[in-house]
């Protein structure tokens, strides 16, 4: 038996045409997909359809016989919300490609498990140990960063659910290429705050790469997140360019986010965000 962990992430720190592509750097926090692989008979009902997959794919990857995967159970463990822009699946598939190369005492570097990922779904950078700047369609790793801020996220997650795939087959190509220069000055920012490690320069690149996705897919009750960042004095927003999650960044040594928590409650964006939590913001990376 054999058993690994991926985090979720509260959307995208960072995502929009960086460089004459897409590309994305996920905003990992502390809730996790937790996968087990061992021998046994597979039952449905313990698995999601992209945990198969996933199997069959690192089988591949590890040039063991594709029949093997019938000789696998799956169990898992996971209460993130899915289809709503928190790395629900890549957060499933990295786990289970983890968990089946540690049945088979192997294991998988960044860019092997960059590759099953992707080969199954666009997916998120969470999977990797830092923040990256990841090509989420062709498993791409472009730039690493060391620095993590000491921040949590407060989280309003909206009852409307997106998939991942419907996302991508969406007309977005005009908004990406109207959005470039913003998306290029947000890059530039988050790679300065990442050097001096500061606190409000990494919120203001978030911010403005969720204010780019407004034109793409908009979330409701924007303004008033924006209006809470300015009250509060927050460093920022992040947003799930492909979902409909939002997060407030929030400095535990400065805010209270009891105060925050309570402002939403008694505003309009407690009728389109109904579901609210505190996380961490997290390096990443499969455990």
């Amino acid at each position: 038996m054999a058993e690994a962990s991926c985090p979720a992430s509260c959307g995208e720190l960072i995502q929009g045409l960086i460089n004459g592509s897409e590309k994305l750097i996920s905003c990992p926090i502390d809730w996790y997909s937790t996968v087990e692989v061992k021998q046994g008979t597979a039952h449905q009902f313990d698995e999601r359809p992209l945990m198969r997959r996933a199997v069959k794919a690192t089988l591949k990857h590890l040039q063991i016989e594709e029949t093997w995967h019938q000789k696998l159970s799956i169990r898992f463990h996971s209460t993130i919300p899915v289809a709503k822009g928190m790395a629900s699946s890549t957060a499933d598939i990295a786990a289970t490609a983890v968990a089946t190369a540690r049945h088979f005492q192997q294991e998988l570097n960044s860019q092997a498990l960059a590759q099953i990922c992707t080969s199954l779904e666009p997916s998120d950078s969470t999977f990797l140990h830092q923040l990256s700047l990841f090509d989420h369609k062709r498993g791409e790793i472009h730039q690493q960063f060391g620095w993590v801020p000491d921040l949590n996220i407060l989280i309003f997650e909206s009852a409307t659910q997106l998939n991942t795939a419907d996302y991508h087959q969406m007309s977005r190509q005009q908004w990406l290429k109207q959005n470039e220069t913003r998306l290029t000055d947000a890059m530039h920012m988050f790679e300065q705050a990442m050097q001096t490690k500061n606190v409000a320069l990494f919120g203001q690149a978030c911010t403005l790469s969720a204010l780019a996705s407004q034109y793409i897919l908009a979330k409701p009750g924007f303004e008033q997140f924006q209006a809470l960042i300015e009250k509060f004095d927050l460093p920022g927003m992040v947003v799930a360019h492909s979902g409909t999650v939002v997060g407030l960044l929030c400095n535990p040594q400065q805010h209270d986010p009891d105060a925050i928590f309570s402002a939403v409650q008694l505003s309009v964006l407690q009728t389109h965000y109904p579901m609210q939590y505190m996380k961490k913001l997290i390096a990443g990376g499969v455990s």
